[in-house]
């Protein structure tokens, strides 16, 4: 923040804090603890220690899936804080539980799962994170095969996010994993075959893939279960806020489209929603499946017969602050197509958009079959082999952070790219077990789009310099 962009922060939350004060100034005064110098020397050692971070909130960070919060959700945080409410039962955290369901009736609203607030047709809650709120979900999905008296797999891509692996794992549950196309999105041929031959009761569709931002076909996923009777988990965690969008390509619309018809779902506000971490969230079209979380307990729900949302989640204490901040937030921002908020998320998408026509037009890089379908993008630097490629993303990542531009690397398939990306052409198509180190930049920031032009700047320029010293090495 600018120095007057922290004064306005500092004043709006003063002003808060007085009035959040002014409803408990009928008790006796009770003085807060005072920060002395000694916490002042402290702070700044932290505030020096935190120098040792990348600059997360800058649009030349172009990296890893880091987007700052909003400053209303900073200061609605910070505001929550001094109550420091806990939102396990209404008895540690009242108020922040009711503005809790009313920002999960925000999100649920917003992928179609029909209800209101007094009488909701889905049940939803926050989570610390969206592996936990994947964790809520195949944990349902397995208390449901279970009552059939079966245990059934899980099946994933071999793109979606690896939590899925460990969590079947820690839930007793055999996994399943669908390869996937040339466009990182799970394979339908595979998945039927798979079907075919193993017992899977759950599929886990990923709309926001985490590596290449894959959107995996969930309309036609649900016509497979009309055949084969599984469960379908939609983790939505990075890409879910892209429902908004009204900039997608035909397939990820009709994925987004399908959403009412999933089983559960997962969302993280805080990624595309402008939350502080963490701040995840869990959604199940049939209320009925609350029933998995009841349970006694002797020394909680006692100060009301109203819902505890800890009756409706695998967690027992949970930042009431994380849903005063997302319920500030939504207000500020609502979520609905066409307004600031999803203008942001379509900014995302055309800055990724652009830089991936850059990167296909300069013939010192080679870009993948398909497009990006969200915010995320890859390419890999021309070479010879898939070896020398890797090798130069490495340079052009460790030069262009010294130029700071701070991009991303991963392990790819090298099938994402065209059979005759390296030259000479190989005799055959690259084998699904090659991979290529590929850079990778997450364009999540409105400010990305704007930002183009300085961020092509240095990327060339990083590329150029590396190039450079390996020509001059070649030539000795």
């Amino acid at each position: 923040m600018m120095k007057t962009d922290l004064d306005e922060f500092l004043l709006r939350l003063g002003d808060a804090q007085l009035q959040l004060d002014a409803g408990f100034a009928r008790l006796p005064a009770s003085p807060p603890p005072v920060l002395g110098e000694d916490a002042a020397a402290i702070l700044g050692e932290a505030a020096a220690r935190m120098h040792d971070n990348d600059p997360y909130a800058h649009p030349l960070y172009a990296g890893q899936m880091l987007k700052p919060p909003h400053p209303i959700a900073r200061a609605a945080y910070a505001l929550a804080m001094s109550v420091n409410p806990n939102n396990h039962a209404l008895d540690g955290g009242r108020a922040s539980s009711a503005m809790e369901l009313e920002a999960v009736a925000v999100l649920a609203g917003m992928f179609g799962y029909a209800g209101s607030p007094d009488r909701p047709g889905y049940l939803g809650h926050l989570t610390s994170s969206g592996t936990f709120a994947n964790l809520e979900a195949l944990w349902v999905a397995a208390q449901l095969n279970r009552e059939q008296g079966s245990v059934r797999a899980v099946a994933a891509s071999d793109q979606a996010h690896y939590t899925h692996t460990r969590i079947s794992g820690v839930l007793g549950l055999p996994s399943v994993v669908i390869r996937s196309d040339s466009a990182g999105r799970m394979d339908l041929d595979a998945l039927e075959q798979a079907l075919e031959t193993q017992n899977a009761g759950t599929v886990v569709a990923t709309l926001g893939t985490t590596a290449v931002g894959a959107v995996d076909p969930l309309d036609r996923i649900l016509e497979l279960k009309k055949k084969y009777r599984f469960r379908v988990h939609v983790d939505a965690a990075y890409g879910g806020y892209f429902t908004l969008a009204r900039n997608l390509e035909p397939a990820a619309r009709a994925a987004y489209d399908a959403i009412p018809h999933a089983d559960s779902l997962v969302v993280d506000p805080h990624k595309h929603g402008l939350q502080p971490y963490g701040c995840g969230c869990v959604l199940f079209r049939d209320p009925a499946v609350g029933r998995f979380y009841k349970h006694d307990s002797p020394f909680t729900y006692f100060t009301s017969k109203e819902l505890h949302l800890g009756q409706i989640s695998l967690e027992c204490s949970r930042a009431g602050a994380s849903a005063v901040a997302l319920w500030a937030t939504q207000r500020l921002l609502p979520c609905q197509a066409g307004g600031e908020f999803a203008r942001g998320l379509e900014a995302g998408r055309r800055a990724a958009l652009e830089l991936h026509r850059r990167l296909a037009a300069d013939a010192r890089f080679v870009v993948p079959i398909a497009p990006p379908a969200l915010d995320i993008l890859f390419w890999a630097p021309r070479a010879k082999t898939l070896a020398e490629s890797s090798a130069l993303a490495q340079a052009i990542f460790d030069e262009a952070r010294r130029r700071d531009l701070y991009l991303a690397l991963a392990i790819l398939p090298a099938r994402f790219f065209p059979a005759t990306a390296w030259t000479p052409a190989p005799a055959s198509e690259p084998q699904p077990d090659q991979q290529v180190t590929c850079l990778r930049s997450v364009l999540m920031k409105p400010e990305h789009l704007a930002w183009m032009d300085e961020i092509w700047s240095r990327l060339d320029a990083a590329t150029s310099a590396v190039l450079t010293v390996r020509s001059d090495v070649n030539a000795r």
